[in-house]
């Protein structure tokens, strides 16, 4: 499976985050010590605000390994962002493409995936019948996980409501129940294992989940705190004297060795990230 990490907060270079953490994604890329393959080398892709210029991300892509790109390596030394997307992928659905790598963008949101829904083979077809022809079309790839966003947008756009963190944990629910509702329509019983983040780089919503309560979902961790600071090798998100949020990490496995930073968030949850980066945890029922 893939891994990813999303970040919000104050404005950081990115390289302090992809690169620089004893446990890096980039050094995930090679080494993943929390999924059965460590490596995942079917390309990776960055996506990120520059808010000054316009509110759409920028987004780049590449069928490189990330731990062999040396534009990675140059353009994260050079971005700095206040929020940013970044995956890794092992390809399990969909050839080795741009097209298939994550993070995927609509307008001036970013969506990325790890796991897959059971049996997409069996319902993509009608799962594609739920889409309007504007989101039919975005649809560049072969993935189980560009369809699942595409899903999200479609209900996304039917409610008009606005992006902010409890509207989108709503739809994310009502993405989950339609999949579902599609799977036993068509008798297909497979687990499906989500665990993705969405964002406009102002809220965001991440969520940690399998169909299956038996079987424990892939591991997701998250981390806040005042400030995230990077010093003579050693990454920390501190805390100030008033507890006050600053920033917001999300991570397939946890970038440093000081794990009281970081918390579990408990399968079949969501973390839910409002824009004043304060967070709440809620039970997917």
């Amino acid at each position: 499976m893939c891994r990813f990490i999303a970040y919000i907060g104050n404005p950081l270079v990115l390289d302090e985050v992809l690169f620089k953490p004893d446990h890096s994604l980039i050094k995930q890329s090679t080494h993943a010590l929390e999924m059965k393959e460590p490596l995942n080398g079917d390309g990776f892709g960055l996506g990120w605000y520059a808010q000054d210029i316009d509110f759409t991300p920028g987004v780049f892509k590449s069928i490189q390994p990330a731990w062999n790109d040396l534009n990675l390596k140059h353009l994260a030394a050079k971005l700095r962002s206040n929020c940013f997307f970044a995956h890794v992928r092992s390809a399990t659905r969909g050839y080795v493409s741009q097209f298939n790598c994550h993070p995927f963008n609509y307008d001036q949101y970013l969506f990325m995936h790890n796991g897959d829904i059971g049996g997409f083979e069996k319902i993509k077809r009608f799962l594609r019948r739920k889409l309007s022809d504007d989101i039919y079309n975005w649809v560049q790839g072969q993935t189980d996980s560009e369809h699942l966003f595409a899903l999200f947008l479609e209900l996304f756009k039917q409610e008009k409501l606005h992006f902010n963190a409890e509207n989108t944990a709503r739809l994310f629910l009502a993405t989950l129940r339609e999949i579902k509702k599609i799977k036993d329509l068509h008798q297909c019983y497979s687990a499906s294992r989500i665990n993705a983040v969405v964002t406009n780089g102002k809220s965001m919503v991440a969520i940690r989940y399998n169909s299956d309560a038996n079987e424990k979902p892939a591991t997701l961790y998250y981390a806040t705190g005042s400030r995230y600071e990077y010093h003579d090798g050693a990454c920390h998100i501190s805390q100030d004297e008033k507890g006050k949020i600053g920033v917001v990490l999300v991570a397939s496995e946890r970038l440093t060795s000081y794990q009281a930073e970081w918390h579990e968030i408990p399968p079949n949850h969501m973390l839910l990230v409002h824009d004043d980066f304060s967070v709440l945890l809620r039970t997917i029922e």
